[in-house]
């Protein structure tokens, strides 16, 4: 007999025992973690199921129900006359720069006065 087939036999025993134990430890997590999935597949189904259920029975109702109110808008547009507006006269061209800015455009020309200014200040209403 050859000397050391007696060790090499016990080293290819140990390494086939070693590699069995990890197929089998490998098939093992995989069972656990087949089982796992299936068991959220199915928890994921069960709530599916319920929340259409919820949706069904909310769309019949909702189709039961009839719109019986009507919403009406309606703009209101208010005028304010104060006296500071009437009591002022204004020329062309202020007239023209209150419309542009009704309108939301800039300015055209100039703004500065092109005469004179007084001073006064008219407190009559």
């Amino acid at each position: 007999m050859i000397p050391y087939a007696k060790p090499v036999l016990l080293v290819a025993m140990a390494a086939s025992l070693s590699a069995g134990g990890w197929v089998a430890r490998g098939w093992y997590e995989g069972d656990k973690q087949l089982e796992l999935t299936e068991d959220r597949i199915a928890i994921a189904q069960l709530i599916r199921s319920d929340v259409s259920g919820i949706a069904v029975q909310v769309e019949t109702k909702l189709a039961k129900l009839k719109a019986n109110e009507r919403v009406i808008d309606r703009g209101i547009i208010r005028e304010i006359e104060r006296p500071v507006y009437r009591n002022v006269c204004i020329g062309d061209r202020g007239v023209e720069l209150l419309n542009a800015a009704l309108r939301g455009e800039p300015a055209t020309g100039s703004t500065e006065p092109s005469g004179e200014v007084s001073g006064r200040v008219n407190t009559t209403q």
